[in-house]
């Protein structure tokens, strides 16, 4: 039995593969042309971006390895978990207030500014929503219990990173900053929203009472066939009375989390992500797994951390709730306690 629900699984996502190729064809054929032009970089070639630290996105060989040997853990929708619902109130403290939405959306609130990172509300995260990977956990707050939102960080273009429905739901409701790696920006403005910022990494920009600075990621960016590494993607600081650090997608690199920790002393909170490893041959050079988000956090010496990019949809091989089961051993290794490094509920303010 076990074998034939592996044989359908690798099927079915073959055909999902296939799929999104073609969409992406199309996608990319009306898209395709550079959308970014500016002075070559460390990681800009004057082309396509590229990570400091040669890391690359595995090819075709491996992507069809990894499909014809994965083994998928267990996934269940769940829709039984707390979502809020009532409408949530500015902070108007000195402390930083959390809420997880899940995967990698998080409300901040800071300085009496609300900030939202990488929003994401649709029920998938695809190019259409008739197929693609699904939700298995409703956001933590739904969309109308929203304060007025005042900024929105984009950490790159991926489709679970950067949704177009919720874009446009956030335009048409709330009219917030857009802040958004190089090149980003094109997506917004094809949508007709010109309240968006592009940043670079280790460029800093003020936003009302606070300060916006990209921050190094080791990752890539498309949204088609053909317009990989056309954008940028980055982490962020974000400093007013307090400083917060949101990783964004990325996988691990010593040099580049030792140089932000050193650079920016005293963080306070780092959103730190943990899922989508498994196998690990085939997702370290894109994402962290649990073991390294705590290096990270390590790396920073930052005061508390919170795990993000878990839990909602089902990106890789590891099953349901065992990034957090890995990250409580990663953590019992390292003497870190469970309130230093937090695996959040959603809905729930979480106060620093």
């Amino acid at each position: 039995m076990k074998l034939k629900n592996l044989k359908k699984t690798s099927a079915n996502m073959l055909i999902f593969i296939f799929s999104i190729f073609i969409i992406s064809l199309f996608i990319s054929c009306r898209a395709s042309k550079n959308v970014y032009s500016g002075e070559i970089s460390d990681h800009f070639n004057g082309k396509k971006f590229v990570n400091t630290n040669g890391s690359k996105v595995n090819g075709l060989k491996d992507v069809f390895k990894f499909l014809r040997t994965r083994e998928p853990g267990e996934w269940i929708k769940n829709y039984e978990t707390y979502s809020r619902d009532t409408l949530i109130e500015n902070n108007n403290t000195d402390s930083i207030k959390l809420i997880f939405v899940n995967h990698s959306t998080f409300l901040i609130q800071l300085d009496t500014l609300n900030i939202l990172t990488d929003p994401i509300w649709s029920d998938r995260c695809s190019p259409v929503q008739w197929m693609g990977p699904k939700r298995n956990r409703p956001p933590g707050v739904t969309f109308k219990s929203l304060p007025k939102i005042d900024l929105v960080l984009i950490s790159h273009n991926h489709y679970d990173h950067l949704d177009k429905n919720t874009i446009l739901q956030l335009q048409k409701e709330h009219a917030p900053q857009f802040v958004v790696p190089l090149g980003v920006s094109h997506f917004f403005k094809k949508l007709g929203i010109d309240n968006v910022i592009e940043i670079d990494w280790n460029e800093e920009i003020e936003f009302k009472s606070i300060k916006i600075k990209g921050t190094p990621a080791v990752h890539f960016s498309s949204r088609g066939a053909f317009d990989k590494d056309k954008t940028l993607w980055c982490g962020y600081l974000i400093e007013g009375s307090k400083k917060i650090y949101f990783a964004g997608d990325t996988a691990y690199d010593e040099h580049i989390f030792k140089k932000i920790g050193s650079e920016n002393p005293n963080i306070d909170v780092s959103i730190i992500p943990i899922g989508a490893y498994k196998p690990n041959w085939f997702m370290s050079s894109i994402h962290t797994n649990p073991s390294e988000a705590v290096q990270i956090h390590l790396d920073l010496k930052s005061r508390k951390s919170v795990a993000t990019h878990f839990g909602t949809f089902a990106l890789a091989d590891e099953s349901q709730g065992e990034a957090g089961k890995d990250l409580k051993i990663a953590l019992l290794k390292n003497k870190i306690t469970n309130n230093q490094f937090i695996i959040p509920d959603e809905g729930i303010f979480y106060e620093f």
